[in-house]
């Protein structure tokens, strides 16, 4: 089960990005901070695994749009207020993602661009310049948990990075618990993820038990190590399509001795 709940959650560490050598890199995760998402990205990357999946067991939306639940016979109940707060999310700026003005999508279009050519709002991750590639990763994973195809850039996400890299305002409060609304929603095709949020989020309930914490494992952790790896794999192949660690390489894998062909690497 702790594979569900974390196969769309990844720590980043912003302290480490700052060492980097390059500026681009360095610039994009500056761009995260201005946008205020230091605290909900960068979070302690600790999470609770029997009470978190007894909450998503439990977890519904109320008419009023309070995410509850219960935990060993304890009632959660968590507000958009309560969620902001505990991440110093903005709460003003666009909730439309339609209204990111059209001259700078316009300008992201060559912007974000490998090639001299425009890409096009809806492309694959492998035209966007290489912080481009990460922004949209970090994207589809930790806020979209998984919407969709990983290696195609949505309009959606595109809107997004726009958003982000020309520092236009967006109330990521009502965007990201719209997200975390899905999660818990009974018969929604939302993936579960906020594994690390939603732990910090627990502590606001005094006398709650949730059992043992476990640490994320350190390839789920984006450091500036990870971030090279990143690149040095993007830059040999163009695009690497990893579901649960799209930061590492995986171990080359033998086949059966006795089969006709000789052993590829995965």
């Amino acid at each position: 089960m702790a594979s569900s709940l974390i196969s769309s959650s990844h720590h980043v560490d912003f302290d480490s990005m700052f060492g980097m050598d390059d500026a681009a890199l360095v610039q994009m995760f500056e761009s995260l901070i201005a946008m205020g998402l230091k605290e909900f990205l960068g979070c302690p990357a600790v999470f609770y695994e029997a009470a978190l999946t007894e909450f998503f067991t439990n977890g519904s939306v109320r008419e009023d749009r309070m995410v509850v639940s219960t935990i060993r016979g304890t009632t959660v109940e968590i507000s958009e207020s309560m969620f902001a707060e505990a991440f110093e999310l903005p709460t003003e700026g666009l909730t439309d993602l339609s209204d990111v003005p059209k001259n700078l999508v316009f300008d992201a279009r060559s912007l974000f661009s490998e090639s001299k050519d425009q890409v096009s709002i809806s492309c694959l991750k492998k035209e966007l310049k290489i912080q481009y590639r990460l922004l949209h990763d970090i994207l589809a994973k930790k806020i979209y948990v998984k919407a969709g195809s990983f290696d195609a850039v949505t309009r959606d996400r595109f809107m997004l990075m726009t958003a982000i890299t020309f520092d236009i305002k967006v109330n990521w409060s009502n965007l990201l618990f719209s997200v975390f609304k899905d999660m818990v929603t009974p018969g929604t095709r939302q993936a579960k993820g906020f594994a690390i949020q939603i732990s910090i989020l627990f502590k606001n309930f005094p006398g709650l038990y949730l059992g043992e914490s476990r640490a994320f494992p350190i390839p789920r952790v984006l450091t500036e190590k990870t971030v090279h790896r990143f690149v040095a794999i993007n830059e040999k192949v163009g695009v690497e399509d990893v579901t649960d660690e799209p930061w590492v390489r995986k171990t080359p894998v033998k086949k059966d001795v006795s089969q006709k062909r000789p052993a590829v690497g995965v």
